[in-house]
């Protein structure tokens, strides 16, 4: 990669494929992925790194909303995408784009049924989603018979999947709560198989893939873990992050004792203080909590504290201690120097900070 002369994130594809690889290593052969790559793929390109998917031959695409499916379209995406959260005003967009809805209450399947009929559609795939203990969106399990008979009198729509989503994989202190919601949604799927053998079943999204075997059904989900992050120490180490988030030293100050630096003055110089102005601010994703002294980037391998309030386009470190120059690289995280610190050091998690990239910062990709 050649030497950076301006903020960008770097994607690298390789890394993605390991993710990948080693997600299918957990998994039974015949067990579906499903790719998430809502929130352009966790910061990263959600265009490229689809496509690349699809050649990895993954089985499904989940975005969150419809205009995130449609764009998946638009750049040669093929395979089944999910719409985790539709809007019924895009209905009519899901049907014209061959996108599937997860229809997650009564309402949503009501006018998801009109507009199936409105557009004359036959057998539309959708996908059921419930609520095993998140509490955030689905039926419950007393709802099964209600909607069996609606699905049976409209063969506008049928029924591809039915899922729900773990809230608690991820912490070994919570296992008991996970096997109830693994118990249930096992519940679930049997009220199901009465009625068609056909629909398939999915619960786990990345932690769960990891850490319950039992959780896996018939496809899993992962989203952060083709990022490069599995939640835990012990799959942090085995995956890869793809993501590196670079800049560099626009210019170097030096403040005598009392000067004052940034905005409304919030950093005053105690001693002799050399600083270095960084082209990344909080428009980019580094939020104003990362400020005055709480968050780092790391320069010539040492940490570089943000100093003074986070302004909208740049930051300033402390750079007293470290021998640097105007021009040299700067990291705010990459594959070594990963997001998880960077994103600890002010009790945020990783999944903040690099979907908060801005799109203004410029992608190059590492095939």
């Amino acid at each position: 990669m050649d030497a950076i002369q301006e903020t960008v994130l770097e994607i690298d594809l390789q890394k993605l494929k390991h993710n990948f690889e080693f997600i299918k290593s957990n998994i039974n052969p015949k067990t579906k992925v499903l790719a998430v790559v809502k929130a352009f793929a966790y910061g990263s390109d959600a265009e490229k790194v689809s496509l690349s998917l699809q050649e990895l031959k993954v089985d499904y695409f989940a975005v969150a909303y419809t205009q995130e499916g449609v764009l998946l379209r638009k750049a040669g995406i093929t395979k089944p995408i999910i719409v985790l959260h539709p809007q019924p005003i895009n209905f009519k967009t899901i049907i014209d784009n061959c996108l599937s809805p997860s229809i997650y209450s009564f309402r949503l399947l009501k006018q998801f049924i009109q507009a199936t009929k409105t557009l004359k559609t036959k057998h539309y795939p959708i996908h059921l989603k419930f609520n095993t203990g998140l509490n955030r969106l689905g039926f419950v399990l007393e709802n099964i018979p209600q909607i069996l008979t609606k699905i049976a009198v409209n063969d506008s729509i049928k029924i591809t999947s039915v899922f729900s989503h773990l809230a608690v994989s991820d912490d070994e202190n919570e296992k008991a709560f996970t096997q109830k919601q693994i118990q249930l949604f096992t519940q679930i799927k049997s009220e199901f198989k009465k009625f068609d053998s056909a629909i398939f079943y999915h619960l786990a999204n990345t932690s769960g893939i990891l850490n319950y075997p039992k959780a896996h059904f018939d496809m899993v989900r992962t989203g952060i873990g083709l990022y490069g992050f599995g939640n835990t120490d012990k799959y942090d180490k085995q995956l890869q992050p793809i993501a590196s988030l670079k800049s560099v030293i626009s210019q170097i100050h030096t403040l005598q004792k009392g000067e004052s630096l940034g905005y409304n003055r919030a950093f005053i110089a105690d001693q002799i203080t050399k600083t270095a102005t960084i082209p990344i601010g909080h428009a980019d994703g580094i939020s104003r909590q990362y400020g005055n002294g709480n968050g780092f980037v790391i320069i010539n391998d040492k940490k570089a504290f943000i100093i003074g309030n986070v302004c909208m386009d740049m930051i300033m470190v402390n750079i007293t201690n470290i021998d640097c120059n105007e021009g040299n690289e700067v990291i705010i995280y990459d594959n070594k120097n990963t997001a998880i610190p960077f994103s600890n050091a002010v009790g945020s998690i990783s999944y903040e900070i690099i979907t908060a990239t801005s799109q203004r910062i410029k992608r190059v990709f590492k095939q």
